[in-house]
């Protein structure tokens, strides 16, 4: 399972870094799922804020899948 969630952030720090690159913007291409804008509760003494957002990239599929082949192949 960590070696799945370590293959998705890489992927998607990958797409990040080259969705500057003409050839290669398309692996930034994704959808971000999730609470957006944050659910606020103000208690007067305390205020707290919740927020939780899921961002898929196609980069961070491929990384996903690169990491369950490497997962698979070692053991």
């Amino acid at each position: 399972m960590l070696t799945v969630i370590s293959g998705l952030i890489i992927g998607c720090f990958i797409g990040d870094m080259v969705k500057d690159i003409k050839y290669l913007n398309w692996l930034s291409y994704g959808k971000t799922i999730g609470l957006t804008s944050p659910l606020a509760i103000n208690l007067e003494i305390i205020a707290i804020q919740f927020s939780f957002t899921i961002k898929f990239t196609l980069a961070g599929i491929i990384g996903m899948i690169i990491s369950i082949l490497i997962y698979k192949k070692l053991s």
